[in-house]
């Protein structure tokens, strides 16, 4: 069927239209977080000198509540991510239309569905008020993928090459991408927990990184939040790679052959097994197991963009040659 020149157009719009409204939350999401420091330092300041706890009377200066402005900025940021995600999973659904195919093609499509995977699995994991902070730090990855989607990796939709003409397509590389969202919101959680570690609670904050680090959760909810992440990702991904060891037997003739693509797949997923392993073992829970996780999201980057672009191999479906 011919590709519907029309609803790609409307795609490649969804998709440039919700970039912009992410990056319109991403704006009222670091006011809310500076205001919100700010907030925190002058209330500190303006503690009655009888202490936190002596009521206030005559002469006595009260604490102005201006952590209102922080929390207007905030909500009104997450409300607007939901139309940004709405554009951009409108973006997907319409490319799909127009090819008459999943639209799981190309590493513009992968990278479209994989931050969309990312963004609905902050909602779902991200949707209380104390991880407010950490969208700002999810954004930013998401919002450079998402470019480098649009500018540099972008492929006119058009019908699949034959390789990639099977069933297979929308059930492998759909698990495998939801599954690399997933890692990437663990990923960030990792990072983030490394920061806050620095900073111990009731410290000063020092220098940039302090400061940061001090408008974050705390270091055991960042933890968390990696390890129950992972723990949702692990299983995903490992059934993508299983499926499409079942759709190379059907393509190919046989389960696996060590190509490029399936290796580096493969390690990723070892790291990911060895991070919930030191999870889970006395004396590498904290930073090592933080920092095996911070490898595994490295090898999944490394896999998408070094593996499918620069080396040569029967999984070479960039859409840029």
């Amino acid at each position: 069927m011919p590709i519907d020149e029309t609803l790609a157009g409307y795609s490649n719009l969804a998709f440039k239209s919700a970039w912009v409204v992410y990056v319109v939350v991403l704006a009222l999401l670091i006011v809310q977080y500076s205001s919100a420091r700010t907030t925190e330092t002058a209330a500190r300041e303006l503690v009655p000198a009888g202490g936190p706890d002596r009521p206030a009377g005559p002469g006595r200066i009260e604490p102005t509540p201006t952590r209102s402005t922080a929390e207007r900025f905030g909500n009104m940021g997450f409300a607007v991510l939901f139309v940004a995600i709405g554009l951009h999973l409108t973006s997907i659904v319409l490319r799909g239309f127009a090819t008459h195919r999943f639209p799981l093609g190309n590493m513009y499509e992968f990278i479209a569905m994989a931050t969309a995977a990312a963004m609905v699995t902050g909602v779902v994991f991200m949707r209380e008020r104390r991880y407010r902070s950490m969208w700002v730090f999810v954004l930013v990855p998401v919002l450079i993928l998402m470019f480098l989607a649009g500018q540099v990796l972008y492929a006119e939709a058009a019908p699949v090459v034959p390789a990639l003409k099977s069933f297979w397509l929308p059930i492998h590389v759909t698990v495998v991408s939801t599954g690399s969202g997933i890692f990437l919101l663990s990923g960030v959680a990792s990072l983030l927990f490394l920061l806050r570690l620095r900073e111990p609670e009731g410290g000063e904050s020092t220098g940039i990184l302090g400061k940061i680090a001090r408008r974050l959760p705390d270091a055991r909810t960042l933890d968390r939040l990696a390890y129950r992440t992972t723990i949702i990702g692990f299983p995903i991904f490992g059934t993508g790679v299983i499926l499409g060891a079942i759709w190379a037997e059907s393509a190919w003739g046989r389960f696996w052959g060590w190509d490029p693509k399936e290796t580096v797949s493969f390690i990723a997923w070892v790291i990911y097994a060895a991070y919930l392993h030191a999870r889970a073992t006395s004396g590498w829970r904290e930073t090592k197991a933080a920092w095996i996780n911070i490898a595994g999201f490295v090898a999944m980057l490394f896999n998408l963009f070094i593996i499918n672009i620069v080396v040569s191999g029967l999984h070479s479906y960039a859409g840029l040659n």
